[in-house]
């Protein structure tokens, strides 16, 4: 049996900014809590800093990946490891339009471009947007 996909996790400082960013990127709804659930924490001892100490940015059709955001008391401090490569054409190749739109509708949510690639890989041409996040991540746009 092979294992799936859980949460991919993002360590911020604010996780309810930071999954706001993501689900918008991914036209998740914002994830918050219902009233009657943040009554019962509250009442079952949590605080307020503890609820806005993770955030969520899932898609209500389980399609999409579920990201995971939680609060470190440490900041960014080096180039991440692994990123995340968003399709602005799913299923298909984008065009240069289509991800210059999108690198721009990412930046008015928050996000900095960091370079327009484009190099030839062999016979392909290889063009993508390396961006961060509001907390510094990259991620790609292609």
């Amino acid at each position: 049996m092979a294992s799936s996909l859980g949460n991919i996790t993002f360590d911020c400082a604010n996780p309810r900014e930071l999954s706001h960013f993501w689900a918008d990127v991914f036209g998740y709804p914002h994830a918050e809590w219902p009233d009657d659930l943040r009554a019962e924490l509250l009442a079952g001892g949590l605080t307020e800093d503890d609820l806005e100490s993770r955030g969520l940015a899932e898609d209500p059709e389980g399609k999409g990946p579920r990201l995971f955001f939680q609060r470190v008391p440490e900041g960014k401090t080096a180039k991440n490891r692994m990123h995340i490569d968003v399709n602005c054409a799913p299923g298909r190749r984008s065009t240069k339009e289509e991800r210059d739109a999108e690198a721009q509708r990412l930046v008015a949510l928050g996000a900095t471009i960091m370079v327009n690639f484009s190099a030839n890989w062999g016979p392909i041409l290889d063009e993508h947007y390396v961006m961060q996040d509001p907390e510094g991540n990259e991620f790609c746009i292609q």
